[in-house]
Parts: C-alpha cells; sequence; structure tokens
C-alpha cells in the first residue's frame, strides 16, 4: 500500500513530494533520488498509470486532481497509458545507482519501461 513510509517529513509535506516526484517522472521518462523515495514513488506512479489506462471521465478527473501540470496530465492520459495497455503493471524500474557523496544515502533512478 502506498504511503507507509514516512521519510521524515510531515504529512501534508510528504505528499506535495511525491506528487511533485510523479509529475516530473512522467514528464521526463526518469528521476535520480534515495531508493525508499524511488520505492514510494514507484507505487503512486503505476498506481496514476493504471487510472489513466481507463478512459472514462471519473478517471481522467482523478489524473487532473493529483499530476501537478495540466500539460503533464494529459501526456498521460493521451501517450504513456496507452503505451502499456496490454500490461498489467509493472511500469517502472529501478536501478540502483551507489551510495551519495556527502550522506552515504543509496541512490537509484527510477524510469518508465519502454517496450
Amino acid at each position: 500500500m502506498p504511503g507507509t513510509r514516512k521519510l521524515g517529513r510531515t504529512s501534508d509535506h510528504r505528499k506535495s513530494m511525491l506528487r511533485g516526484m510523479v509529475t516530473y517522472l512522467i514528464e521526463n521518462g526518469q528521476i535520480e533520488t534515495t531508493v525508499t523515495r524511488a520505492k514510494e514513488v514507484r507505487a503512486m506512479a503505476e498506481k496514476m498509470i493504471t487510472v489513466g489506462k481507463d478512459n472514462s471521465l471519473h478517471a481522467k478527473r482523478q489524473v487532473y486532481s493529483y499530476i501537478t501540470k495540466e500539460a503533464v496530465a494529459k501526456k498521460l492520459i493521451e501517450e504513456v497509458s496507452p503505451k502499456y495497455a496490454d500490461r498489467k503493471g509493472g511500469y517502472t524500474r529501478i536501478v540502483k545507482t551507489g551510495p551519495r557523496r556527502g550522506d552515504a544515502a543509496e541512490m537509484c533512478i527510477i524510469e518508465l519501461i519502454n517496450d
């Protein structure tokens, strides 16, 4: 279930951060972040892509209410979700890149799978 990690932030800050990261992931295709954040982003991004696959008005409103940029939400509904129409899940990939210099936090790249 998404939202089980607190990530050292208040609930409002955490939700806002995840919304921004999911928006940026869908906009650019990949982002570099820590492993724990990437796992949370993966859960929400996959949920948004699954919702975007349904072409109903309710699904579109759910996507527009979560994604922070209107152009990215439109891209999700029109381009990204139809690309994964035949998949049941697993739209993202997490690749570990090693520790971050400074605090040695485990870093990774989360990206959308291109099939």
